[in-house]
């Protein structure tokens, strides 16, 4: 890579935090982090890419670089100023569980009639939002952004740079709760999105959830569309899930009614999928198109993938992410499979507080009702009633030969790295 001549004028065509990824027309942004992004700048610049943010002196002069306080915090505000020349729809996607998910629907909703854009698989905090905003594709019509909250006021952060003018709100759950403290506190976070919204905003809530439609209150956005199984603006009825687990039902909607064959896994998934039509109705997509985005989404890896193994076995791998409410659905899913033998492969769920041993003991004793083995993985919580095993290799030395007859989940929190178990069963 040649050196800019003093003076001379480089142009940035995108912004990266990961060195590994970095490019021609680069600017690297090093974070400060478990460890000291500066640390990459040399690997970016080997890669391509153009310029360098830099909190401290010039690591690499091969590059051109801009000083600045706080590579955090000038991230934001190239997030902020990205923002600031986008006209489009920007749809922020908040809740306990289904939030990205919810956000891959949208996406293949709002795709079907118009440029989108959206954050990468679950980005959705200070450094994934304003790196979406960044990332922005000009003539893009609709872009939208997960928002996760690690705390009060996290979620009002992600407005601030975001400004959205269509918020949904998934839901509200003891998820961590060893975090937020309580219920009512994870409540107050999630709702930060209702309250962003300006006049002229739409806000889409889940009908089914009672802490998510007592948001309606707190937003003064002009339009509030809901969802859910009953009473509401967008409703799924008359789901049936089919042997591949791929549910199918009536969608009722202010555009008129329209059967769907969801493209994705999970009986639990249609609800999720009525959030995506409110969004799409939000933003004037066409009943016709909201048809075609659900039956064939892309979702992000590790959600409900739904896979053979050479020998026949189903494995479902939602091992991206797990708390008692998404657990739960998934055993439901799992237990809607015809097998002779089903297995839920666990690994622990993280940040429950207090009601970490309740919480897994009752997972246990959910899948041992259902007729599921559950198998927990260096997750002592889960109590005398599962059967317990200390790692990966273990786990699949206890399943042992699985064959067509057989069905198994694996799930865990993200630190249980159960991605693991599923690819060892998969195979190669």
């Amino acid at each position: 890579m040649s050196e800019p001549e003093l003076g001379s004028e480089v142009v940035i065509q995108n912004v990266t935090i990961d060195s590994r990824s970095a490019g021609e027309g680069d600017l690297f942004v090093p974070i400060m982090a478990e460890r000291d992004g500066h640390d990459f700048v040399a690997a970016a610049i080997d890669a391509g890419a153009t310029a360098y943010l830099r909190s401290a002196p010039a690591p690499d002069e091969r590059a051109p670089s801009i000083a600045v306080a706080d590579t955090s915090q000038a991230l934001l505000q190239l997030g902020e100023a990205a923002r600031d020349r986008i006209d489009a729809h920007i749809v922020g996607v908040t809740g306990s569980v289904g939030k990205t998910s919810v956000k891959d629907l949208i996406r293949s909703v709002c795709a079907q009639h118009v440029t989108t854009h959206a954050n990468v698989a679950s980005f959705n905090n200070e450094l994934g939002v304003p790196l979406t905003l960044l990332g922005t594709p000009e003539g893009a019509g609709v872009v939208i952004i997960e928002m996760g909250a690690r705390n009060v006021g996290h979620i009002q952060l992600l407005c601030g740079i975001a400004r959205p003018t269509v918020g949904v709100i998934t839901s509200v759950a003891a998820v961590h709760t060893e975090i937020f403290g309580s219920i009512e506190q994870v409540a107050a976070a999630k709702g930060e999105l209702a309250e962003a919204l300006p006049a002229s905003g739409t806000l889409v809530l889940n009908a089914d959830d009672p802490n998510v439609i007592a948001m309606a209150a707190r937003s003064g956005a002009d339009r509030v569309l809901t969802y859910g199984a009953s009473d509401a603006d967008v409703v799924f009825s008359n789901v049936v899930v089919g042997a591949d687990l791929h549910p199918s039902f009536t969608l009722v909607t202010p555009l008129g009614d329209a059967h769907i064959e969801l493209g994705v896994a999970g009986a639990h998934m249609a609800q999720n999928a009525a959030a995506a039509a409110a969004v799409g109705i939000a933003v004037g997509v066409p009943l016709d198109r909201i048809v075609e985005g659900l039956n064939a989404p892309v979702i992000s890896p590790l959600r409900m993938d739904v896979q053979k193994t050479e020998a026949g076995a189903t494995i479902i791998n939602d091992s991206y992410n797990a708390n008692p409410t998404s657990m739960a659905a998934a055993l439901d899913a799992l237990s809607a499979l015809a097998a002779d033998r089903r297995i839920a492969v666990l690994g622990v769920m993280g940040e429950l507080g207090a009601t970490e041993q309740q919480d897994h003991l009752a997972i246990t004793e959910r899948a041992l009702a259902a007729g599921i083995e559950p198998i927990a993985v260096d997750a002592p919580m889960y109590g005398p009633l599962a059967t317990h095993v200390e790692d990966v290799a273990a786990a699949v030395r206890h399943l042992g030969d699985l064959g067509h007859t057989d069905a198994v989940l694996v799930k865990g929190s993200r630190v249980a790295g159960m991605e693991r178990v599923a690819a060892a069963l998969l195979g190669p």
